[in-house]
């Protein structure tokens, strides 16, 4: 399984404990990380409506598996990726969050609120919270008797997102550009992403964005 780290800028400082913390945990189940956060060390610059937008991209063009994303409360960053059509999003702020979530919700990308973790047992704090979500079975249900049901209300919820939401290469048409641009205009997104994704549409869109931002520069 491949896994992106989403951080926005007010919690750049924590990235690379973030990141160490979450290699640590994946590395035990075989699992690849990549770092799309922003940190001191790189040149992204992202706020949490930008970070919605990269679990977005990630998510859709199947660049990754999951994303682990979060801001200062974990809120702005839930509230944008939610609007991305196929990402579920759910926020986390402990183990007994994550657990539930992989059981009952089995959604693909969570929210984190980053600026409470910084202190004494942190580590151990987020180590919990990613081992809950990588060793859990997806959909397994909590409470057991209740997985089919639990089951039936995904596809509902599944099927009110598709109706409500254009399809993704939509929603890329429709952005403002000055914004999609911002989130991808960086070093670690364009060695990585274009490697990774698997939808030539999508991969095919942002190579044109860059190409038009290019030539917007220089003539």
């Amino acid at each position: 399984m491949k896994i992106a780290l989403i951080n926005e800028n007010s919690q750049k400082r924590k990235n690379a404990f973030i990141f160490n913390v979450l290699k640590k945990v994946a590395n035990k189940y075989n699992y690849e990380v990549f770092n799309y956060g922003a940190s001191e060390d790189n040149n992204v610059n992202i706020d949490y409506v930008g970070a919605g937008i990269l679990a977005g991209i990630l998510l859709n063009s199947k660049a990754v598996d999951f994303v682990i994303m979060g801001c200062s409360s974990g809120e702005g960053a839930l509230l944008s990726a939610n609007t991305m059509p196929n990402v579920y999003c759910g926020y986390v702020a402990d183990y007994v969050d994550a657990l539930l979530f992989c059981k009952i919700n089995a959604g693909n990308a969570v929210s984190i609120p980053f600026g409470k973790y910084f202190g004494t047992g942190t580590e151990f704090q987020l180590e919990a919270i990613f081992e809950a979500l990588f060793k859990t079975e997806l959909g397994s249900g909590y409470p057991v008797e209740r997985k089919e049901i639990q089951a039936k209300q995904r596809k509902e919820l599944q099927n009110l997102k598709q109706a409500t939401q254009f399809s993704f290469i939509n929603l890329l048409e429709n952005i403002d550009k000055d914004l999609l641009y911002s989130v991808i205009h960086n070093d670690y997104f364009e060695e990585n992403f274009f490697a990774n994704s698997k939808d030539d549409e999508i991969s095919d869109f942002l190579k044109d964005l860059f190409d038009a931002w290019v030539s917007k520069i220089y003539n």
